[in-house]
């Protein structure tokens, strides 16, 4: 049978694939042009809004050097989830991510799916010489020299749905992409940040955590991350699995209360706390906190073994993202 062994969280902020300039220069411009923001209550807000109820020591907390000691913690913190991935030895990882309008669209966007082709697409990068520090670094989560067809699990996959359904979720099924289409950015950036030469069979599971009117509750993350713990456990393969939420935390303005609840509740596996989370917190990149609730809970028979965050704070109306990297402890 199989076992699940392994378990990791990571954000995939572009703030992750920048430059330390971008952080310390960069945002500053970018910011105040984003549409979505939401306040700490969930209530929509302006950039503008935000910068006058900012507190007095906002500007000392985004100097370059700050940004910088951040951008050096992040780095250091992807480097240390990347040998913690390699060592656990996997057959298969989940990867749990969310859809920004890149497979699905409006017309039609399930809140859950999976994925069961047999390869998953991601595309070369496309850029052009006066293109914006910004448009270049949404391509780093892409190829630089051709496009790359990841290996998927894919009867793992295909098992999964059937048995879902049973269960009573309605899990939309793709078993391959158009044309034009590739890998959205919460697998993307898994697979180049750190999946490079592993040669790791992956299983997309899809959330629609961004887009109303049908975003799943937290009870509903919960219930789907506790079917797919018990579900992995009953496969009847001899393989290592290991299971990766993509995203979170709090964006596009940080939150350090609701982010370090989250971890708390985390470490001290309550599930009770995560699925009464108000969903009008969840609004806009915080909406992928649905991502870690799932994996969290599948994740539930391990222990946390390792966590660092990093308020990334990048202009002095407090906008920027909670970066988390996270691992539990891996068995033998």
């Amino acid at each position: 049978m199989a076992r699940l062994v392994a378990g990791f969280g990571s954000s995939h902020s572009i703030m992750l694939v920048c430059q330390r300039e971008d952080w310390q220069h960069g945002f500053k411009q970018v910011d105040p042009k984003n549409p979505h923001y939401f306040d700490r209550l969930g209530n929509p807000t302006t950039y503008e809004e935000l910068l006058k109820i900012a507190p007095a020591d906002a500007e000392a907390m985004v100097t370059a050097g700050k940004m910088g000691e951040r951008y050096d913690q992040a780095e250091a913190a992807m480097d240390e989830l990347r040998e913690r991935i390699r060592a656990a030895k996997l057959d298969v990882l989940l990867v749990v991510g969310d859809d920004q309008t890149e497979l699905f669209r409006t017309t039609n966007n399930p809140a859950f799916a999976i994925y069961y082709g047999e390869t998953i697409r991601n595309a070369k990068r496309v850029s052009s010489p006066n293109e914006s520090w910004y448009a270049k670094a949404r391509t780093m989560r892409q190829e630089p020299d051709a496009d790359v067809h990841y290996p998927v699990k894919a009867d793992m996959a295909r098992w999964l749905i059937r048995e879902l359904c049973n269960r009573d979720f309605d899990i939309a099924a793709m078993d391959g992409l158009e044309r034009d289409q590739y890998e959205g950015h919460a697998f993307s950036f898994i697979h180049r940040r750190y999946l490079q030469d592993l040669d790791l069979p992956v299983i997309p599971v899809i959330v629609n955590t961004f887009d109303p009117p049908n975003q799943p509750t937290p009870r509903r993350c919960i219930q789907l991350g506790r079917a797919l713990r018990e579900l992995i456990e009953a496969y009847p393969e001899n393989l290592r699995v290991g299971v990766l939420a993509s995203g979170g935390l709090s964006h596009f303005v940080v939150d350090e209360e609701l982010d370090l609840g989250i971890i708390a509740a985390i470490r001290r596996k309550d599930s009770d706390w995560l699925a009464a989370l108000d969903p009008k917190q969840l609004q806009a990149g915080s909406s992928e906190i649905r991502n870690w609730i799932i994996g969290v809970e599948a994740l539930n028979s391990l222990d946390l073994e390792w966590v660092r965050y990093v308020a990334g704070y990048r202009t002095a109306a407090l906008t920027g993202t909670g970066l988390a990297f996270a691992a539990w402890h891996t068995l033998d």
